[in-house]
């Protein structure tokens, strides 16, 4: 091909020549075109056809030009600190309102304490007016149904902000039940084992029984409710109520806290269907006691086997059983519909509306349907102790009477065996004569 290329010139092709020419001579306007078509794009489109713009690298050339540069990146503006609220004075609109939320919300406790099956009440009024206690503060007139006395709360957590100490109220029955409102545990621990004992009639300080609910005060509502184990109390005053507040009562560290007769008289309903459930647990207990003792005898006698207790025994098993069940149905006021407290309270208010808000929460009504149905199981195993009691004794006198009836005959033999022998000696006597 080099070869050819060293021939004339003139025998050449037309188009040879034209790519052998020297790049300096392409000058024309031919040349020139051809020259700008190298900058040219393949695919000629508008503007608005032009690809997304995008901050990476694009072999484009128009991506090329038109990419702006990077501008440098600004620092983030420093934030503002949001200044803090300034603390509210004491007396703000904002304090008291955040106050009055928070009371609303605090939940205390009401526990009711059993210890004896019955208090002397003329002894427990005379005790705690020597120690110094006010009784029935509020002059709600229901002594002697009721003491009623007010415990300092010693808590730090429930002073006052003026310095002063909250007050919980403590109400003693007749039945042995003691139920105490936002009082501390080792306060009424010390109130029922030591000062409350002398007063005690037959007292078992080892089956002391607890039970407790919760409890919050409601300013905003005059009637009381409960829900589930939390108790609602209404301290809004009613206008026709005769007493604002109680006659000893010094409100000025905080004169919101004011509560009158009405809702003690509450807390006295609340307070006595508490009371029942909680004697109602000791006798639950007690059952429960008896119960244990007496499990092997069904399965003695479905073994045919002989029951191993003694006279004594079934006699106190059947007078345990019978002093539970008076004192579930005779000796309490745990089946009454209204205990008599109520009679001397005032209507208007709904107190036994409140006493049966408890039993209901409580299921006292089904716990004393349900006791009353193992009373009658643990009757039915008593009448066969009973059974087998007279069982015994009668087996016993016959066995007396066969006892006797041998003897009687022995001696009849011994008789005839004296006659005979008499008899044979005379006959010798004759014969001899």
């Amino acid at each position: 091909m080099l070869k050819g290329l060293t021939t004339h010139p003139c025998s050449l092709s037309p188009t040879l020549l034209f790519c052998l020419r020297p790049y300096s001579s392409l000058q024309g306007p031919s040349t020139s075109s051809l020259l700008k078509s190298r900058n040219r794009l393949f695919h000629l489109t508008g503007s608005q056809a032009f690809p997304k713009r995008h901050k990476f690298f694009s072999s484009n050339p128009q991506l090329q030009k038109s990419q702006p540069e990077p501008e440098p990146e600004e620092a983030p503006k420093s934030q503002k600190r949001k200044k803090q609220r300034s603390p509210a004075s004491k007396n703000s609109l904002r304090r008291v309102a955040v106050e009055a939320q928070r009371s609303k919300n605090v939940k205390e406790t009401v526990t009711a304490y059993c210890a004896a099956e019955q208090y002397d009440i003329t002894a427990v009024a005379d005790i705690l007016k020597d120690a110094a206690h006010h009784l029935d503060p509020y002059e709600t007139g229901l002594y002697p149904q009721v003491v009623h006395i007010e415990v300092p709360n010693q808590a730090p957590a429930r002073r006052l902000e003026g310095g002063g100490i909250t007050t919980g109220d403590v109400f003693i029955f007749p039945s042995g039940t003691v139920v105490a409102w936002d009082v501390p545990e080792s306060t009424m621990s010390f109130l029922v084992s030591r000062t409350l004992a002398p007063a005690a009639v037959d007292p078992h300080p080892e089956q002391l029984e607890e039970e407790d609910l919760e409890y919050l005060e409601d300013p905003t509502r005059e009637s009381s409710a409960i829900k589930g184990d939390t108790i609602t109390l209404g301290t809004k005053a009613s206008p026709d109520s005769p007493f604002s507040t109680a006659p000893n009562q010094d409100t000025s560290n905080n004169p919101n806290q004011t509560r009158t007769i009405d809702t003690v008289l509450t807390k006295i309903a609340f307070s006595s269907g508490l009371a029942r459930s909680t004697k109602l647990a000791v006798l639950e207990t007690r059952f429960s006691t008896y119960l244990s003792t007496t499990l092997s005898i069904p399965r003695l006698l479905s073994l045919g086997s002989r029951l191993p207790y003694t006279r004594t025994t079934i006699l106190q098993k059947t007078g345990q059983l019978l002093s539970l069940r008076a004192q579930l149905n005779l000796y309490s006021e745990l089946t009454d519909s209204l205990p008599d407290l109520f009679w001397d309270s005032k209507y208007e208010l709904g107190l036994e509306g409140y006493y049966d808000m408890v039993g209901r929460a409580l299921d006292v009504g089904v716990r004393i349907k349900v006791l009353n149905g193992k009373l009658d199981y643990a009757t039915e195993i008593a009448e066969v102790l009973r059974g087998q009691l007279s069982e015994r004794h009668g087996v016993r006198l016959e066995w007396i009477i066969i006892a006797l009836i041998t003897v009687e005959v022995g001696f009849a033999v011994r008789q005839e065996v004296k006659e005979y022998r008499e008899r044979k000696e005379m006959e010798r006597a004759v014969e001899v004569a």
